[in-house]
Parts: structure tokens; sequence; C-alpha cells
């Protein structure tokens, strides 16, 4: 565990200066409160451990900085770079991510709980262990990103780009796949009765191979064909 700064940053605005000052007058974690990022060139700083609550990223840079066991709640980071940065065991709760950068970034046994996602582009993270609950993915580029043998709570993965990705063994618990791109996506012995399936064309059903799925999502999906289930 890294040791905490015993007294929080808060209700200010920081420029890359002031975080390289905060950082170089403690040896322990910063605890960052209300704080104002935004447009912030943050790239390349070594903010292991620290804490983020109710700050604001919005179109900062962090591309290559070193985050790795940070804690962020309920932050908001719209359009914010985290391009090749280091978020190991991340944990980020109730925060607006919409339209951010994670290009190459490392998000090894990271956890995204309650998130905004929307248009976020996570093609090509290292993220072995990571984790999404109860969070929006909405048109959220997710190309070859495994979730074997995960339970997936309340996923919204409408009109995602799921190319390549391996749901094999996955319980979808609520949630929806509706319209996305499910292109060369695995999901053998994947539990689907609960998740929305709606959009799905023949012979998109084709990548389904393995997988359960309920008798009413059945009859929907062969309504597209203009068959009826008697």
């Amino acid at each position: 565990m890294i040791p905490q700064h015993p007294f929080p940053i808060t209700g200010r605005t920081l420029s890359r200066a002031d975080v390289q000052s905060l950082l170089s007058s403690t040896d322990g974690a910063l605890t960052f409160v209300q704080c104002d990022f935004d447009d912030a060139d943050l790239t390349r700083l070594d903010l292991r451990g620290a804490s983020f609550i109710e700050c604001s990223f919005v179109e900062a840079a962090l591309s290559r900085a070193q985050l790795a066991d940070t804690r962020w709640r309920q932050c908001k980071g719209r359009q914010a770079d985290f391009e090749l940065a280091d978020l190991t065991d991340a944990q980020f709760e109730r925060c607006d991510l919409n339209n951010t950068q994670w290009r190459r970034a490392r998000l090894a046994s990271a956890r995204f709980n309650n998130v905004k996602l929307t248009g976020a582009r996570l093609a090509e993270v290292a993220g072995l262990g990571l984790v999404f609950e109860e969070s929006l993915l909405i048109s959220t580029d997710l190309r070859g990103l495994s979730f074997r043998k995960q339970r997936l709570v309340q996923l919204d993965l409408s009109d995602a780009d799921l190319t390549g990705c391996d749901f094999t063994d996955v319980v979808f618990d609520g949630g929806s796949l509706r319209n996305a791109n499910l292109t060369k996506t695995r999901f053998a012995g994947a539990d689907l009765r609960q998740v929305d399936l709606g959009g799905l064309k023949l012979p998109d059903t084709s990548v389904l191979k393995g997988a359960t799925i309920s008798y009413h999502q059945a009859a929907e999906l062969l309504a597209e064909l203009g068959l009826h289930v008697a």
C-alpha cells in the first residue's frame, strides 16, 4: 500500500508545474479533492497511488503517465488522453469519461464501476483482469479485449465495436449488445439470455455459435428472416 499525503489538496486549479511542485514536496501519494485539471498537460508524470475525488480532467493530457494504484471517484474527464499510461490496478467509480483515449494503455486489473465511457477508444490496451461493472460503453472501441469467464453486470455495449473480442463462458447479467459490431467475436459457452440482442442481423448470428439464448431471443432472431415461431 502506497502511503497517502496527510493533507488533501482541495478546490484548486492545477497546472503541470503545480503538480510537479506537489510531487517534489512529498514522499507519499497525493489526494486531490474537487480540483480542476482541465486542459492540463500531465504527460509522463508519476502519480502512482494518487486519489482523485470529484476532480475534473476535461481534455487533459495524461499520456504515458504513471497512474498505477490510483483511485478516481466522481471525476469528469471528457476527451482526456490516457494513451500509453500505466493504470495497473486503477479504480474508477461513478466517473464521466466519455470520448476518452486509452490506446495501448496498461489496464491490467483495473476496475470501472458505474462509469460513462461512451465513445471511448480502448483498442490495443493491455487489459488482463480488466473489469467493467454497470457502465455505459455505447459506441466504445473495445476491439480485441478478452472478457473470458467474467460475469458482466449491466453493461450497455450498444453500437460498440467488439471486433475480435472474447466472451467465451461469459455470463451477461442484463445489459445490451444492440447493434454492436460482432465481427469475429467469440461467444462459445456464453449465457446471453439476459442481454438485449436487438439489431443483430443474420448471418451475424453465426458468431453466437455455442452460446445460450432464450426462446424469446431466438424468436426475435428468426423474425429477422421473416419467420415466426408458433
